[in-house]
């Protein structure tokens, strides 16, 4: 990067960094207090619900299941805490807590007047909606069903509400499933119950005649509840809950048991911290990038027993860069949009199922019609693909979000393992996918068959592959040129070869020895750094393989990754 004239931006910006800095080591002595150890003989008893899917549930077998059962074996698994797991009637649980007959319920609701009682660790967000049976009144908020009779869980959190709401005849049923049975026998007028389980239960016993008009009517915590007092097995609870978080685990289960069928109301901490994932890593690239410019340039002699760290800086300084790339071509790729056309299209499918037969009907009758500014006869065929599109679309925006998440991801570890150098490519090609669109329209990928495996960091070397075509993408400079990777096992059968070739402007041969020089670039006037094949080279030889480079100016460039073959031992 050349040295430009100072500009206040750019103060600003290291001065962020500097307070970013100062902030981490502030609160450093205060995430390292340690609890009071682990009795390992004690056991833990956890208690639920046994019917309230998809968050607690006794299987057809009698074993415990669902996103609360699995988060508390995960907690108890990172904290060494011996736990039994007990589900049984709600109500009864909820006595059970305040009695010490059972340690914790993890699926509790968050609210003042149990705060006296019980102490929480918050976990997600539930949210509760008003269920009716089709043709009669829709309630879409709590104030709507005074003067009703309205079904709810016994000492459930709609329990709690609507009796402190007043004016609502309240009826309790022991489960949620017993609840929705009742209002679609046509007894009472509402049932008030959790969201996610009420669509579950509904669709699983086929109820049929009972719908919901999709608005939240009341948000709750949904938290760990413990005695009131037991501060260390809460702490406990919290600190598992952070670990999870740290590793990314909390969010596979949450999307294996929850997913995008959730309804998530943003709120402004929600975006804050969104805007914060793009802020600070923004900031911190170029602060660092602006430090080591200045201080690698003239240390670099007297700073060889610190050479390990500074690869290690520039390997992230990379990444950051390479992102820095893709963000702006998925910026508008985001979860919360995305998840709202992934919950509502199957929704929108359903109803159209149940409208095809009164359009059938009407068309056997009165003959073809206009239907959104086309035909019926038209339309009836069209219809099911259009909505078929829009969700295979929506997967593919969340697929490309999570490549670029893990991407992002900083990976200080050096773990090697067994891995697909096919997958690895394939995971690259969609990351830089926009890219590829922009630079050329004849790009070609060809895995080879029975690809030997490697010993490798899948993301390192996916490091590699991201910057080679990014590189290829950036050496054309006409879209009819094209790109082309190739995956083969060596003639020799001790490696597997990738090869990226492009049809760009070529490398001067002046040039070709420096490639991997640091900080050398004949791309400075539009931002290029100098870093990303410095640092693939340093990469690929952690690994034990080879980067080689052949070209010629004006007839494109080849660049060959070789990495040796995996030998059981």
């Amino acid at each position: 990067m050349s040295r430009g004239p100072k500009c206040p931006w750019a103060a600003r910006c290291a001065a962020l960094f500097l307070l970013f800095l100062l902030l981490s080591q502030a609160l450093a002595p205060r995430a390292a207090r340690a609890l009071t150890p682990v009795d390992s003989n004690k056991t833990y008893i956890v208690g639920g619900d046994y019917y309230y899917p998809p968050y607690e549930y006794l299987d057809e077998e009698g074993n415990p299941k669902g996103y609360n059962v699995e988060l508390t074996r995960a907690i108890a698994e990172v904290m060494g805490l011996n736990i039994e797991i007990r589900l049984g009637n709600w109500s009864e649980m909820r006595t059970a807590l305040q009695h010490g007959e059972v340690d914790m319920l993890p699926g509790t609701v968050f609210t003042e007047e149990r705060l006296s009682v019980f102490d929480f660790v918050p976990h997600a967000l539930i949210h509760q909606s008003i269920f009716y049976r089709k043709g009669s009144r829709p309630a879409k908020s709590v104030d709507d069903l005074v003067g009703s009779e309205v079904i709810v869980q016994e000492a459930g959190s709609m329990h709690d509400t609507l009796v402190k709401h007043g004016g609502i005849k309240v009826i309790v049923s022991d489960t949620h499933a017993n609840a929705l049975r009742m209002l679609a026998a046509g007894q009472h007028d509402y049932a008030a119950v959790a969201n996610l389980p009420g669509l579950y239960l509904g669709r699983k016993h086929r109820l049929s005649n009972i719908v919901t008009s999709g608005k939240t009517a009341v948000s709750f915590k949904y938290c760990y509840a413990v005695k009131k007092g037991d501060a260390e097995l809460q702490a406990r609870l919290n600190e598992g809950l952070s670990i999870l978080k740290n590793t990314g685990r909390y969010q596979e289960i949450y999307d294996k048991w929850l997913g995008v069928l959730e309804p998530r109301t943003p709120s402004w901490t929600r975006i804050v911290k969104l805007s914060m994932v793009v802020v600070i890593p923004l900031v911190l690239m170029m602060g660092a990038i602006l430090m080591w410019n200045r201080t690698l340039k003239r240390e670099v002699e007297n700073r060889t027993r610190e050479l390990h760290l500074q690869q290690q800086q520039l390997i992230q300084a990379d990444k950051m860069a390479s992102l820095g790339i893709l963000v702006s071509g998925v910026a508008h790729e985001i979860n919360n949009p995305n998840s709202l056309v992934l919950l509502n299209t199957p929704v929108i499918m359903d109803s159209f199922d149940d409208l095809w037969p009164i359009l059938e009907a009407y068309y056997q009758e009165h003959g073809d019609f206009w239907v959104g500014g086309l035909e019926y006869t038209r339309m009836r065929e069209e219809i099911p693909y259009m909505l078929a599109e829009m969700q295979a679309g929506g997967k593919r925006i969340k697929h490309i979000v999570e490549d670029l998440k893990d991407f992002s991801r900083i990976d200080n570890s050096r773990q090697m393992e067994v891995m697909d150098l096919n997958e690895v490519v394939r995971a690259a090609t969609r990351l830089v996918d926009n890219s590829i669109k922009k630079a050329t329209h004849s790009f070609s990928v060809s895995c080879g068959e029975g690809l030997c495996k490697v010993r490798g960091n899948p993301q390192r070397i996916e490091q590699v592959v991201v910057n080679l075509i990014l590189n290829a993408c950036q050496a054309l400079t006409a879209p009819e040129q094209a790109i082309s990777l190739r995956t083969f096992n060596s003639p020799d059968r001790k490696g597997v070869v990738l090869e990226v070739r492009d049809q760009g402007s070529g490398i001067d041969p002046d040039h070709l020895p420096h490639l991997t020089d640091p900080f050398f670039t004949t791309k400075r006037d539009t931002g290029g750094t100098g870093l990303g094949l410095s640092v693939s080279t340093t990469i690929v030889n952690e690994h034990g393989g080879v980067l080689s480079f052949a070209s010629e100016p004006g007839e494109g460039t080849t660049v060959s990754l070789r990495l040796p073959m995996f030998k059981r031992m």
